[in-house]
Formats: C-alpha cells, sequence, structure tokens
C-alpha cells in the first residue's frame, strides 16, 4: 500500500504507539526518541490523533485504570503497515544517501 510521506510528527507519535499509550506519554515519548528534538504541545498532539482515528490507523482511546481519566490509544493493524511501510521508505532513503555521499567521495578522492 502506498501512502505520502508521514510528518516526523505522526511518525514519532506512530512510533510511540507501538505500545499502548496515553497522551502524555506520548508527548514524554516523542521527546524521549528524537532526543528532545521534538516537543508536541498537547493541542497539536490531540490534532494528530484525531486524524489517525478518522484514518483509521489508531483505536479510539479507551479509558485507562487510573480512575478513567487518561485516555489510552493503540495502532490498528492498518496504523501498524503504514509505520512499517514509512520505515521501509526511510531506509531506502538512507541507502540512496549513503550511496551519493559515496560516489561523491570518490569522485573527490579523484580529483586530490
Amino acid at each position: 500500500m502506498k501512502h505520502e510521506p508521514l510528518s516526523e510528527s505522526s511518525f514519532y507519535i506512530l512510533l510511540s504507539l507501538s505500545r499502548p499509550l496515553h497522551g502524555y506519554g506520548i508527548i514524554k515519548n516523542v521527546e524521549s526518541l528524537s532526543a528532545e528534538r521534538i516537543k508536541l504541545g498537547s493541542g497539536t498532539l490531540y490534532g494528530a490523533l484525531d486524524k489517525m482515528v478518522k484514518k483509521k490507523w489508531i483505536v479510539k482511546p479507551k479509558r485507562g485504570s487510573d480512575s478513567g481519566r487518561r485516555k489510552i490509544y493503540e495502532l490498528t493493524p492498518l496504523g501498524r503497515e503504514i509505520l512499517r511501510n514509512e520505515v521501509g521508505r526511510l531506509r531506502e532513503l538512507v541507502k540512496h544517501g549513503k550511496q551519493a555521499l559515496s560516489a561523491m567521495q570518490e569522485v573527490n578522492d579523484e580529483n586530490d
């Protein structure tokens, strides 16, 4: 299945949902995975989560066990497929980038 490339934030949100997680947990996990380069605001996060629910990438939240306050989000089979496809796309980008850098280095070595 082909899909449009994910935004970096969407990619990290889906990565965070490799296990069921609540909103604040997603925010903290995205910060950790990105070495604090990406800091999601709650409005950005919940807007993205709403879109992902509509696209059927994640399931509607279930209430957590802590007094029912936290909403727990989970990937759907489609969401897992989207994440796998994006990782494959990124691997291909890295492979091509390494090839280009290697070719550039060979040209530089020949010119020295």
